[in-house]
């Protein structure tokens, strides 16, 4: 493991989200300096409160024992208790032991249903694999894709740096398409055609495109009629196309709620609902729920062969097992407390509680950077970041290269310096010469944002 025999691609690889930024403020921190670390979606780091019910139930699942306990019922709730006895009778032997290599059959079962109830359509739970986060996910689906560096992947920039990162560990070539911040980071497809044309100029097939709705680290939604422009241009070029929806739940106006992508696709008649090949990514990391730790997720193939389905199985079976609390915490997820249950009002009140404050924080952001100097920010329309635009003066450009820092990571570090707070430079994401941005996180707590 010497550094110059490791693999070149583990080399290549870069991951903004916990960079030079980050490890910095890690070390001011241990030297005793109040950090408020805004680079990451992280919400129960920043003092999000998890959700009642989905914790009671896997307490009793982790600690079966309690289920035997004749004074249960004075600590949980009745339906907590049975949801909890349901999902230790659909295991192979409790939390501990291994799941079908797909994940749990019962909860590949609710996630199909989630999935009807959403989008109108039929879903196969034999089509929907669950994984450690929709991260392990979407690697799975990108190493299946890539088998070189001739092959790209269409991506938006800004980009959440996984798939940068990813296309790189997998000898891949990422192929940027540029979303618009002046049209509220807006997609032209002319823009699309334009990124195909010039990766082929240079040998690269183009397999595959990349969604991010709503968008991570821009925020926007995409409406119904992009959606179909997308889907018209991928099944064109013959691109499967990959639908990270993971902040579907985070939907700050009403003007563009979320749509998937499989039901834009669905709704577009017999013929042309058959001819994409769709992968969608959806987790319980975000949303209302933030249980970033627990790392459970799920994709949903749609329109993929069977022969390829038998080898994405193969691929997931070498790692014998998804996470199993994390599978059932996917189950509470997509079937939660309904009204009429015993815990259907704590849950419907703490849910909307944080989505509510979500909504404002969203707004109380984007009007602080809108507020400042040569500091311009669109409004943040889901997801859970900033991502404003900050207008560098020349003197500023070039103190940071002779640091030998790139601009906005040269901004960034002067403001984690001063005030504490930890955010990501643009440049990690991608962004168009000459122009610097950071991205922070809405989740600080509302009582913070004034001095934030």
């Amino acid at each position: 493991l010497d550094y110059e025999s490791l693999n070149e691609n583990v080399k290549k690889v870069q991951y903004a989200v916990r960079g030079e930024l980050y490890l910095r403020a890690s070390e001011l921190q241990k030297e005793g300096k109040k950090i408020i670390f805004t680079n990451v979606g992280n919400p129960h780091a920043l003092g999000q409160k998890p959700l009642t019910f989905p914790r009671q139930v896997v307490a009793l699942c982790q600690a079966p024992f309690l289920l035997d306990d004749p004074n249960v019922g004075l600590l949980f709730p009745a339906d907590a208790i049975s949801r909890a006895k349901h999902y230790l009778s659909v295991t192979s032997g409790g939390l501990g032991a291994y799941s079908d290599s797909r994940g749990i059959p019962a909860i590949r079962k609710e996630v199909a249903e989630f999935i009807e109830k959403r989008d109108g359509y039929p879903s196969d739970p034999e089509l929907i694999y669950l994984t450690d986060g929709a991260s392990k996910g979407v690697m799975q689906i990108l190493n299946a894709i890539i088998r070189g560096a001739g092959d790209g992947v269409l991506v938006p920039v800004p980009q959440y740096p996984l798939y940068s990162a990813a296309i790189s560990l997998f000898g891949g070539s990422l192929v940027p398409y540029y979303l618009e911040e002046t049209a509220n980071w807006g997609l032209d497809v002319t823009d699309l055609r334009q990124s195909v044309i010039t990766a082929r100029s240079k040998g690269i097939t183009v397999r595959a495109m990349v969604i991010i709705n709503p968008g991570n680290p821009t925020g926007q939604c995409l409406s119904e009629a992009n959606l179909r422009e997308i889907i018209n241009f991928c099944i064109q070029e013959n691109l499967v196309l990959l639908g990270d929806e993971v902040y579907q739940q985070n939907v700050y106006q009403d003007e563009r709620p979320f749509i998937s992508a499989r039901k834009v696709l669905m709704g577009m008649g017999p013929f042309i609902s058959k001819e994409l090949q769709l992968v969608s990514f959806h987790t319980v990391s975000k949303g209302y729920w933030g249980e970033c730790g627990q790392r459970g997720g799920y994709f949903e193939m749609t329109n993929i062969p069977p022969q390829t389905v038998d080898e994405i199985y193969k691929v997931a079976s070498v790692a014998l097992s998804p996470n199993v609390p994390a599978q059932i915490f996917m189950g509470l997820m997509v079937n939660p407390p309904k009204p009429g249950d015993i815990s259907y009002d704590q849950f419907a009140r703490e849910s909307k509680g944080i989505l509510e404050s979500l909504r404002r924080r969203a707004h109380l952001m984007t009007d602080g950077f809108n507020s400042c100097r040569n500091v311009v920010c669109n409004f943040t329309e889901g997801a859970m970041y900033s991502f404003p635009q900050i207008r560098l003066p020349p003197r500023a450009i070039q103190a940071a290269k002779s640091a030998g820092k790139v601009p906005d990571v040269f901004y960034c570090l002067k403001l984690l310096e001063a005030t504490g707070i930890s955010t990501v430079p643009g440049s990690g994401f991608g962004q168009k010469d000459g122009v610097f941005h950071l991205r922070t996180t809405i989740l600080p707590a509302e009582e913070d944002m004034p001095a934030i």
